[in-house]
């Protein structure tokens, strides 16, 4: 019996460990404050200042490449660009189908505000989520 104790408790040591080590694989993944500076200049823009990681995605402020003052939201992941002056290509009823779509249910409090939409709902595990979704593609990029 106590070697069957030791194997579980081993078992659980391992699989709280790998754990560990898959969360901070994932935090790796994010761009990290010069990486999104960097795409932000490549991008034209200049002046960046005020970058900060808020709700799951970087902010800053810059001028754009016309020399106009914006605010911008950067995916950390994937370092998409989301100027606060940015047009969406979809409409309420499409961003809630795609939200349907991405496994999000009781989808409400649709709104597009400063280049991206947002959202509340629940999602697969029936947590309640606040969302921020992209206006071209309507896939989720972040959370807040």
């Amino acid at each position: 019996m106590k070697k069957k104790m030791t194997s579980l408790t081993f078992a659980l040591v391992l699989g709280t460990l790998s754990l560990g080590v898959s969360g901070i694989a994932t935090a790796q993944r994010a761009m990290t404050e010069p990486q999104v500076n960097s795409k932000l200049t490549e991008q034209g823009y200049t002046k960046v200042h005020d970058l900060k990681f808020k709700d799951g995605m970087w902010r800053a402020e810059a001028k754009s490449a016309n020399g106009k003052h914006v605010d911008l939201r950067i995916d950390a992941s994937t370092g998409n660009v989301y100027p606060d002056e940015q047009v969406s290509r979809l409409s309420e009823k499409d961003v809630r189908a795609s939200l349907e779509t991405q496994g999000y249910t009781h989808v409400h409090d649709v709104d597009f505000d400063d280049g991206i939409w947002k959202a509340k709902a629940e999602n697969a595990a029936g947590a309640d989520v606040k969302l921020r979704i992209d206006a071209t593609s309507g896939k989720v990029v972040g959370t807040y």
